[in-house]
């Protein structure tokens, strides 16, 4: 293991700051958005758009009124489909922002004749041109999902919008048309048919063109998702996979998340050296890594510059989940970034552990009862199980699971039995009967990580519902009983969420705020399962080690905690397919990183 983290007076290197709001590029997406909401009031609304020039152009004929709307209403809604992108300095947007203006500058100009309505478009074109340096950010990586989103936003907006525009015209409608009678004109409209509702004069065709404005840009902007040159989200390649491999052989027994960072649905940056890595995945536009960088200690600084530097390009907003005391005095020291306290990891010295005593009276009552109602427990290594049972001990795990998405990111390896990981631990539990179901005796799954060479740390927790509560406690006191002949000192459990606040906030004389702040976290614990995980974990009598999360400022903490529950499962943005229909998953790769892993540990 390499010595101590290199001191900032070690290495004259230049410190890399985290992409610092850019004050410019805040302001122009504020702007952006103001402009497109008067674009859109001033394609709506009638009192909005009077003017005296107004009034006498509508009596002339072939007005271009109804065009002018249309356009007026389509600048607006891009414009603030825009702003976002324009906030986080994307090129794209700003490409598409430059040509906007001036077709909003017109319509404001032709539609309702009005000088500052257009001067005010060309006053945000003008800063945009000025400072186009600023806005170089590189596309974010994105799927065929994105257009199944688009439609369905879009269309919901439309809608909404829609029925505004129809009720816009209060004094020029004729009859008093139902609810009913206005959405369906607002349906006819995005498809470019006249609906039931009539109006006096030339509104009919304003109206007729800002729906069908609005319904072109819906297909346009999904046509455009659904065809553009798609970016697939990163994940590892054979070769980054090989080399994570080779770190984690030679460092690996630093950090227990160490082996997480396999997960191949994510991407990696490396040092310049190549002796040390970050692993992340981008959500809603935050790059998440977790845990600590992977490799030498002393090449941390290069792979975390890196990291920061690929946030910068694509004006991503840099965290990290669950790094350790060490790898946040790293990162904060590097980047400038600050670090708050998460949660507790708990970790078990097996050396250490015993069924003896009355603190562990109820595990041992509850391990003694289950041995006795018949159940046996086999804790081996994922190479010493033979290919049909690992067949159908994965089959079980995905029946299982009880949710319809895999939860998991920081502390999750997100598959089971794939011949690389040879070195995984897995416990099970057993017991025979009458009636065997379609996985034969098997009743309950553990799934541990390797953590050095000595060590393993928990990925995977799973049961068969009919069976007798408990095998999740039988089933890691039989992998810390196993543990001495596998030659593992340590198992490392399941982290808990803000376990000093709820330690703290139960004992006698705790203030006000942390007691009102312990109930939110168990008003929470309905959802998250934070309180539950702290006092099963507690069970074991572990040792605590902290865990920190790394941002950039406190108000990227909301977005960073929502990236964070899509990356672990709990929220999902995704439309959800029947079970029939999705994905197989996929085949385990050859067995090639095992033998690069024996190469390395024979050389």
């Amino acid at each position: 293991m390499s010595g101590e983290v290199p001191s900032r007076s070690s290495r004259a290197r230049r410190i890399v700051r985290g992409p610092r709001p850019e004050a410019v590029p805040a302001l122009v997406g504020r702007a952006c958005a103001i402009v497109g909401v008067l674009d859109i009031a001033a394609g709506v609304f009638p009192r909005f758009r009077h003017s005296r020039m107004h009034a006498m152009a509508e009596v002339l004929p072939g007005s271009l009124g109804p065009f002018a709307a249309a356009l007026s209403l389509s600048a607006g809604v891009l414009l603030l489909l825009l702003a976002h992108g324009l906030k986080r300095r994307k090129r794209r947007a700003w490409r598409a922002a430059v040509a906007l203006l001036p077709a909003g500058a017109v319509s404001q100009f032709v539609y309702r004749h009005s000088v500052i309505g257009a001067l005010i478009s060309l006053a945000l074109f003008v800063p945009l041109v000025i400072h186009r340096d600023e806005f170089k950010a590189l596309p974010d990586p994105r799927s065929r999902w994105r257009a199944l989103a688009n439609f369905v936003l879009m269309s919901a907006g439309s809608l909404a919008l829609g029925l505004i525009i129809v009720s816009a015209h209060p004094k020029r409608t004729i009859g008093d048309p139902s609810l009913a009678d206005r959405l369906t004109h607002v349906l006819y409209g995005l498809f470019g048919f006249e609906g039931p509702v009539d109006y006096e004069g030339s509104t009919s065709w304003t109206v007729a063109f800002s729906l069908g404005a609005l319904g072109l840009i819906t297909a346009v902007t999904t046509i455009y998702l659904a065809f553009r040159p798609e970016h697939p989200a990163a994940h590892l390649t054979v070769e980054d996979e090989t080399r994570l491999r080779a770190l984690l052989v030679k460092h690996g027994a630093r950090d227990s998340l160490g082996h997480f960072a396999l997960r191949r649905d994510k991407a990696v940056v490396f040092s310049p050296s190549g002796k040390a890595a970050v692993t992340y995945r981008v959500v809603s536009g935050v790059m998440l890594a977790s845990g600590d960088p992977i490799g030498d200690v002393e090449a941390w600084p290069g792979a975390i510059e890196r990291f920061m530097d690929e946030a910068k390009a694509h004006s991503w907003t840099p965290a990290v989940m669950g790094c350790s005391e060490t790898g946040g005095e790293v990162w904060t020291r590097e980047t400038g970034l600050d670090a708050l306290e998460l949660g507790d990891e708990a970790v078990v010295d097996v050396a250490d552990f015993s069924l003896a005593g009355r603190a562990m009276r109820n595990v041992r009552q509850m391990v003694k009862r289950i041995e006795r109602a018949g159940y046996e427990t086999r804790v081996r290594r994922i190479r010493d199980v033979g290919e049909a049972e690992l067949d159908r001990i994965r089959r079980a795990a995905e029946d299982w699971r009880g949710t319809d998405t895999e939860r998991g990111f920081s502390m999750a390896l997100g598959r089971i039995g794939d011949p690389a990981d040879g070195d995984c631990l897995i416990a099970t539990a057993h017991k025979a009967d009458d009636t065997p179901g379609p996985y034969g005796d098997l009743k309950a799954i553990l799934h541990f990580v390797p953590w050095g060479t000595d060590g393993v740390s928990l990925d995977l927790m799973r049961r068969d519902r009919s069976a007798d509560p408990g095998m999740n406690e039988l089933l890691i006191v039989a992998a810390l009983q196993a543990a001495p002949k596998l030659a593992i000192t340590r198992i490392s459990l399941n982290f808990a969420m803000f376990r000093s606040a709820l330690a703290r906030g139960e004992k006698i004389g705790a203030g006000p705020v942390l007691r009102a702040w312990r109930g939110l976290l168990v008003f929470l614990s309905r959802w998250f399962q934070i309180e539950s995980l702290y006092k099963f974990n507690a069970k074991f009598q572990p040792r605590w080690e902290p865990r920190f999360v790394v941002y950039r400022a406190s108000g990227d903490l909301p977005r960073i905690g929502f990236a964070a529950m899509q990356a672990e499962g709990f929220v999902s943005l995704a439309v959800p397919l029947p079970r029939f229909l999705r994905r197989r998953p996929a085949a385990p790769r050859p067995c090639a990183h095992s033998i690069a892993e024996q190469e390395v540990r024979a050389a």
